[in-house]
């Protein structure tokens, strides 16, 4: 398996495919405002986020990045066939055979950090009980571990508790130093949704979580995502990292390619 590899500096940033499969439902409804001429464009762009059907086709991602200070996993996917997402997403996901494929055994990674909780971005972290990374830390926004009964309320026992029990999560209260970059808080899609940000000089990635999900809020990021918490909250977050002043290169965890540079 070949991965897609981002460098920014000393650090580089790897693609961890963990599935692809239709969203649960239409891109319309999820993009209620959206035009004709607007999704025309978003297709152009990314052709591939669309099948025959005209259903939203969805990749699943992680990211990990590896540098000399440490190693880093951002999110977890969609996870094995008993994972949260198994309602809706395409698991089992994959993502075991992504790290081996990146050199990685999950026992190395000293950080994970979670975007945000819905069960398509943790589905590994917590695997029959035990964190799936055994000497990780893992990373959360306090606003976010606050929002758990709202948004995913199952998840407090299936994925909190068991990282409580063994002393590996960390609540975040805004933007933090991590061994490699920084995490950003990016509410809006969740109340405490965080990105992950690499900088050397003037070239700039930041791992996104959802703050995009479909190519068309690259195109026109004040599109509201029936999806978000607070959509509002949300473009401001998003336009906000889109207007970084810098070379800015885009993780995403749901768009077609893994890596977009604007």
């Amino acid at each position: 398996m070949r991965l897609p590899r981002l460098r920014i500096g000393s650090a580089e940033i790897i693609a961890l495919p963990d599935g692809d499969g239709p969203f649960f439902a239409g891109r319309e409804e999820a993009f209620p405002t959206a035009t004709a001429e607007q999704w025309n464009a978003a297709d152009r762009f990314a052709p591939g986020a669309v099948d025959a059907e005209g259903q939203w086709v969805l990749q699943f991602r992680a990211f990990a990045i590896r540098s000399e200070e440490g190693l880093t996993v951002v999110d977890a996917g969609i996870g094995p066939a008993d994972s949260p997402a198994a309602s809706w997403a395409p698991v089992p996901g994959t993502l075991p055979e992504s790290l081996a494929a990146a050199d990685i055994d999950p026992s190395e990674v000293d950080t994970v950090v979670l975007t945000h909780l819905h069960t398509d971005h943790v589905g590994w972290a917590v695997v029959s009980e035990r964190p799936y990374f055994p000497n990780a830390e893992y990373l959360l926004q306090r606003t976010e571990y606050e929002a758990v009964e709202s948004l995913n309320p199952g998840l407090r026992s299936a994925l909190l508790e068991p990282l409580q029990n063994t002393g590996q999560l960390r609540l975040l209260d805004g933007d933090t130093e991590l061994r490699t970059g920084r995490a950003v808080a990016t509410p809006g899609h969740t109340p405490g949704h965080q990105s992950v940000v690499v900088e050397h000089g003037r070239d700039l990635a930041v791992v996104t979580g959802d703050l995009l999900v479909h190519a068309i809020q690259l195109l026109h990021p004040e599109l509201p995502y029936s999806h978000e918490t607070d959509p509002e909250q949300a473009r401001r977050s998003r336009e906000r990292v889109l207007d970084l002043d810098a070379t800015l290169h885009l993780a995403t965890p749901h768009l077609t390619e893994p890596f977009t540079t604007r």
